[in-house]
């Protein structure tokens, strides 16, 4: 969950590895550092616990040089400090590592027999140290042969000062990609890092090394077998990476979602037949038919909106449908069905642990389609078909447009697989319409902002929320409560409504306020008695609905039932968003997270 940035070319690297690692800052901002070629062949390394524009405010004027790697921690092995930041040295090398590296320990303790001292905690600085002591004359074959030896994860960047011009990157379950311009090179975790620079990429699979010079590059396995990449464009404008006038790239997101959920819908809606239209989906009809349960996979925010989808696809094209976090299903040995139609979802595409279930689905012969927002990302190369998001860059840690958008397209899945089954074009038109209605309704409720952040000032004076929701609102009570905690660290439990006399009721009392989401639906009377036994024993209640229900009360507008959970969801985004502010907190990159989670 770092950000790396590269250059060779005939600039100076360090103004572009410093712009383009403070558009990474999202993937890690406990540390940064930057390594470059001076003129005289020597190797500069600037690294320190400060954020990316700390280090290069602190930049003397002789540090330049090119060619260059740059990087910002979020940190697995050791602390955030000065020696553990990137890059690691060993000599004349310079590497710059996300991932982690399993046999470090082993790694270590071998070097360490030969004579090799350490100078940090981390994994990463086995890696320098390995590529120093090959006998390869090449820096291709020397990193080649050091990471023939490493088990784990990585995306790393190397900078040699005996070979001039020259850099060499590779990836191994962690994103690398490559952007060509004229007669210079750019290589780094995210496109985001790119986009000023250069609209053509060249995305590394994993188990690939690319050799990168300013007129051009080389890609071939670690069995050094040559491998042939073709360039794709980047769909995102540079514009859409900058906060634009918004004090935070969460709110400018939360405000950027009728927009993301137009395009999420644009050109899939079939008025003709009221049905939806996906034709990345590689599944035609016959196929379809023949599927007997959905089961789909996500992490965080990812899996809260898999939860939306499967009940949108029990209710909309009755067939059996879950969600489960991607990181427990990949370990527990799970039982591949043939007629199962598995959705692994990730915004980034890159999310190691949905990753690694795909593979694994797929080594089994399950049938695995995507929902990502990231073109050419890596889980979107791994599955047999899918559906981009297009909701546009996301930047902010915690996922707001991009839920919606996932939110938007498990509709139009459900709405599809309906029509391929038993759903009547009656209905398939009452769906439609509704998505259609969508965006206008999102924009109804960012109109009550101000409303929604005085609430949030208030609530935000207690230490711990409770979020309840029946049957459509649960998953968004969990996913309400989930970016509470995340951005203003107010602690949040979510619960079923129906469970709280189980056990959370004990928890109720003036001190821990509840926030319920109460859909007008024909579920309307059992959440009213939930609502009675919270205030019966003096719990505050701010209600999320279709009705004003009480002092504290945020009015949605009313869709279909199946889509309303969707227009829910976007109150406790500012509710959580305005709570963040209140506390002082960095809303973008809240503390201990990182954005796009590439590590276990």
């Amino acid at each position: 969950m770092c950000g790396i940035v590269a250059y060779v070319g005939p600039r100076d690297a360090v103004p572009i590895l410093a712009e383009g690692l403070a558009r990474l800052e999202y993937r890690g901002y406990d540390s940064a550092g930057l390594a470059v070629l001076g003129r005289a062949g020597d190797l500069r390394v600037r690294k320190a616990k400060v954020r990316v524009g700390e280090l290069a405010a602190e930049l003397p004027a002789r540090f330049k040089g090119a060619p260059g790697i740059g990087h910002t921690r979020w940190a697995t092995h050791g602390e955030p400090s000065d020696a553990n930041a990137h890059p690691h040295v060993a000599g004349s090398i310079a590497v710059v590592h996300n991932g982690i590296i399993e046999n470090a320990d082993e790694l270590r303790a071998e070097l360490a027999a030969d004579g090799v001292a350490f100078s940090s905690e981390t994994d990463s600085e086995v890696l320098p140290h390995l590529i120093a002591r090959s006998g390869e004359a090449e820096l291709e074959d020397a990193v080649r042969e050091a990471l023939s030896r490493v088990v784990g994860t990585y995306g790393i960047a190397v900078v040699d000062a005996r070979h001039p011009g020259v850099l060499v990157v590779a990836r191994n379950g962690s994103p690398v990609v490559l952007g060509i311009g004229e007669k210079e090179m750019f290589a780094a975790s995210d496109v985001a890092a790119l986009v000023r620079y250069t609209r053509q990429v060249v995305h590394l699979d994993d188990g690939e090394l690319a050799t990168v010079r300013a007129d051009g590059f080389r890609t071939s396995t670690l069995d050094r077998r040559a491998t042939r990449k073709e360039p794709s464009l980047i769909e995102a404008e540079e514009a859409a990476y900058d906060a634009e006038g918004y004090t935070h790239f969460m709110r400018k997101e939360i405000h950027e979602q009728p927009a993301a959920v137009e395009r999420a819908l644009r050109g899939r809606l079939d008025l003709r037949f009221h049905t939806a239209h996906l034709g990345g989906l590689n599944l035609d009809p016959r196929e379809a038919r023949e599927i007997r349960r959905v089961k789909i996979l996500g992490c965080g925010s990812a899996y809260y909106a898999g939860q939306v989808g499967a009940q949108l696809i029990e209710e909309l094209a009755r067939i059996p449908a879950d969600a489960e976090p991607a990181s427990e299903f990949r370990y527990r040995n799970p039982v591949v069905e043939a007629d199962t139609l598995y959705v692994a979802v990730s915004q980034s595409g890159e999310t190691y642990d949905t990753l690694a279930a795909v593979q694994e689905l797929k080594r089994k012969g399950g049938r695995v389609l995507g929902v990502v927002n990231a073109v050419g990302s890596a889980i979107a190369r791994e599955c047999d078909g899918g559906v981009y998001l297009h909701a546009g860059p996301e930047i902010a840690v915690a996922s707001t447009k991009a839920y919606t958008s996932t939110a938007v397209v498990f509709a139009l899945l459900a709405l599809h697989l309906g029509r391929i089954h038993d759903l009547s074009p009656a209905d398939g038109r009452r769906i439609a319409e509704g998505l259609r209605a969508l965006p206008a309704q999102i924009e109804e409720i960012l109109k009550q902002e101000d409303r929604i952040a005085e609430l949030a000032r208030e609530f935000a004076a207690y230490r711990s929320m409770l979020f309840v929701g029946r049957v459509r609102g649960w998953p968004v009570a969990r996913e309400g409560a989930q970016k509470l905690k995340e951005v203003s660290y107010v602690h949040a439990e979510a619960y079923p409504a129906s469970e709280l006399k189980h056990g959370p009721l004990a928890l109720v009392s003036p001190e821990l306020p509840a926030v319920a989401v109460v859909p007008d639906d024909e579920l309307l009377d059992k959440n009213l008695s939930t609502l009675g036994e919270i205030r019966a024993r003096r719990g505050r209640v701010l209600t999320v609905g279709h009705r004003e229900l009480g002092e504290d009360a945020i009015v949605v507008p009313k869709n279909e039932p199946e889509l309303d959970p969707i227009l829910l969801s976007i109150p406790l985004q500012l509710l959580a968003y305005h709570a963040a502010v209140a506390l002082g907190h960095d809303v973008d990159k809240p503390r201990n997270l990182a954005k796009s989670v590439t590590v276990e």
